[in-house]
């Protein structure tokens, strides 16, 4: 085993680990999910059997990543942060054949106590204010907050906030490592 797991935790034989992964206190790992290398899963976490967890990602205290969801390389997940899987769940109907995939794409923030509803896709680099909820996809780079979530920024992938407007044409660079940023089209992309 060529990664860590604290005595309290469950890992069920069969699930993938990837090398200097960490697993704290009280995690559940179920046997079909597949993790990558350099991962930390904080106290109280569970992951499901059809997750996928990309490299370098950190999902804080009591996240649960449930089935049919999705994490790209250096994904964070805020504590206490919430992923769902069905629509419209009941306890009296039986719903495990309606599951709907969720995507979070390279290097997004999940900000504490967020909702992701299901069927929703992250953008890259994307930052999610503590709290909002997410009902439908994300553009990359954007800064999403509140009930439901609306877009008020955008996001450099150091985790600075650009000086570019919502629409229209323009450019500007990250005050922390000056990467330049060019918005086209409601869309950002990072240069070079």
């Amino acid at each position: 085993m060529n990664y860590k797991v604290h005595d309290t935790a469950i890992v069920d034989e069969g699930a993938q680990i990837g090398e200097g992964s960490r697993v704290w206190h009280w995690v559940h790992i179920c046997s079909g999910a597949q993790i990558g290398r350099n991962c930390s899963f904080g106290q109280n976490v569970f992951v499901g059997n059809k997750v996928t967890i990309g490299d370098n990602c950190k999902v804080q205290n009591n996240v649960s990543v449930y089935d049919n969801v999705h994490l790209e390389e250096g994904v964070f997940c805020g504590p206490s942060m919430v992923f769902t899987n069905v629509y419209n769940p009941r306890s009296l109907i039986e719903r495990k054949d309606e599951y709907v995939d969720t995507i979070v794409r390279k290097g997004a923030s999940l900000g504490a106590n967020c909702t992701i509803v299901c069927g929703a896709t992250v953008g890259e680099f994307a930052f999610i204010g503590a709290g909002a909820v997410i009902n439908k996809d994300v553009l990359a780079y954007a800064l999403m907050v509140g009930v439901p979530a609306k877009q008020i920024g955008w996001m450099s992938e150091y985790g600075e906030q650009l000086d570019l407007p919502l629409n229209g044409d323009a450019e500007t660079t990250c005050p922390h490592t000056g990467a330049r940023y060019t918005l086209r089209d409601g869309r950002v992309q990072k240069e070079g």
